[in-house]
């Protein structure tokens, strides 16, 4: 097909507008673009367009029909279907940057009950840190992207890469859906570049990977990122022995579904957990430090602790830089979830009535049995132990190292992009990635894969709303947008409230 990728234009770091006409590939117009179309993407041109940029200067290239198409699709995975809540505060809400109403609210003007405000009144002595159905996350995403326009800025395809312009910008490249464009790539060409691709991919456990590769099985061991419901209908028509590995918030999740099945369906289930690091008590560098934990789990609200969106630890990262910077992500960082009081009773009456079994110890092969099923091998110091199984449900992590993504490894290779202190893309304090620049224009990062950067929390609701507020701010300094000011945010707030699309 014509209009394709050159080796020339694959080896050349710096683009010119005549290269590409060369190579037939047709190139628009935008301003800005943004990269991803997740909610990353949804956030920061939520706020460009309440700053006052047009619909028409922006596009959001993306494979996806919608922003939160992704998150729905893991979120049900990892068993948290439309009903049940996700591990997010009540004012960090993707839909509104004022944050208010919180989601606490909404919830209380739509089910006409003041239990929600009490809930978040008695947080966390009284109860369990509040949290928003991950329906109602979706829903009010909805009406936002509506009042935004944001299907009229969505450029539906593929990105294959992000490369520099000759003379300031940059140039990137789209490959269309099929029989949707005369030529099989195109180019656009703006002043700015916003890139929100997410997670890299899926990441197995070596031994996980090598009995998936070696038997061909990907029934019985299973990532808890990808569709398993198999696993839990299996389960309800026969007794059987569950292997689930991690110590997170998707393995509590997992962990909760099954018990909740086991009491709703009156089944037999066994439950065997895994931790690669066990955690029996209270823990961390120091006293101020310390983070609770218990019979294997580690235990925190939310993923980082609160002052890292706005306090005394958001102030002290922005000053460090290398090894210093990693050491401060290390004694706050590490795997965690909430500790919620009907998953604690449950795990009581598992352990009590010996159906759920934890245990410490790294795995290091999985085999399949002669008779069905599959046994783990765990060791735990000298020790070595079998452990027989139905099914096995890895939650042990989502994130792949970014070269697993073509754009990031594209960037790194020929746009001057490097890695921050954790491996992922390197960041200035207003999310500008670093050694990228091109003349007046500017590429900027949001979300997982800049983790290790200036500000921690980056993959949250609120972290992606941090992002976009500074890379608004960024674009108000280079004359790109108007600041939003106390008049005009108000005014917007209004608009947002009443429903109305955004203003000039």
């Amino acid at each position: 097909m014509a209009g394709d990728l050159t080796p020339t234009l694959l080896q050349t770091p710096q683009w010119s507008d005549d290269m590409l006409a060369a190579a037939g590939i047709p190139v628009l117009d935008a301003p800005f673009v943004s990269v991803g179309g997740g909610i990353g993407s949804f956030v920061t041109v939520d706020y460009l367009r309440i700053a006052g940029v047009p619909a028409s200067s922006i596009r959001v290239l993306s494979n996806l029909d919608r922003p939160w198409q992704t998150y729905e699709y893991l979120t049900r995975v990892s068993q948290i279907p439309h009903r049940e809540r996700i591990r997010s505060d009540s004012s960090s809400r993707p839909d509104n940057i004022w944050g208010f109403p919180s989601y606490a609210v909404s919830e209380f003007w739509q089910d006409k009950s003041l239990k929600p405000l009490l809930h978040v009144l008695g947080e966390p002595i009284f109860a369990d840190y509040w949290t928003p159905r991950v329906g109602m996350v979706f829903t009010s995403m909805k009406r936002e992207a509506d009042r935004i326009s944001y299907d009229s800025m969505l450029a539906k395809g593929v990105v294959r890469m992000v490369r520099r312009r000759a003379g300031g910008g940059y140039f990137t490249i789209l490959t269309p859906p099929a029989g949707t464009a005369p030529t099989r790539r195109v180019a656009f060409r703006s002043r700015f570049v916003h890139l929100a691709v997410g997670y890299p991919g899926l990441r197995f456990l070596p031994d996980l990977q090598e009995f998936r590769e070696r038997y061909g099985d990907y029934q019985r061991v299973v990532n808890a990122y990808e569709s398993h419901e198999h696993v839990y209908e299996a389960l309800k028509t026969r007794p059987g022995t569950v292997v689930v590995r991690g110590g997170g918030i998707v393995a509590s999740r997992v962990l909760q579904r099954l018990m909740d099945d086991r009491e709703r369906f009156g089944l037999q289930t066994r439950i065997v957990q895994i931790f690669r690091t066990y955690v029996d008590g209270p823990h961390g560098p120091h006293l101020w430090m310390r983070r609770k934990g218990g019979d294997g789990w580690a235990y925190q609200g939310f993923n980082y602790p609160k002052s890292v969106w706005g306090g005394q630890l958001k102030a002290q990262m922005r000053r460090l830089d290398g090894p210093e910077r990693a050491r401060l992500y290390k004694d706050m960082g590490g795997t965690n979830t909430p500790k919620r009081r009907r998953w604690q009773r449950q795990m009581r009456d598992g352990r009590k009535g010996s159906w759920y079994f934890p245990m410490q110890g790294t795995v290091e092969r999985v085999e399949p049995r002669p008779n069905g099923g599959v046994i783990s091998h765990v060791r735990n110091g000298n020790d070595m132990q079998s452990v027989p199984a139905d099914f096995v449900i890895d939650c042990t992590g989502l994130t792949a190292d970014i070269d697993r993504h073509r754009v990031l490894a594209d960037l790194m290779l020929h746009s001057g992009a490097f890695r921050n202190p954790l491996g992922r893309l390197e960041v200035e304090r207003h999310f500008e990635v670093k050694g990228t620049a091109s003349g007046d224009g500017a590429l900027y990062a949001s979300g997982a894969a800049t983790l290790g950067g200036y500000f921690p929390g980056v993959d949250t609701f609120l972290g992606l709303q941090v992002a976009a507020q500074e890379i608004t701010d960024d674009l108000a300094r280079r004359g790109f947008v108007r600041r939003i000011g106390p008049w005009r945010s108000t005014a917007q707030w209004v608009r947002w409230f009443l429903g109305k699309p955004v203003g000039g």
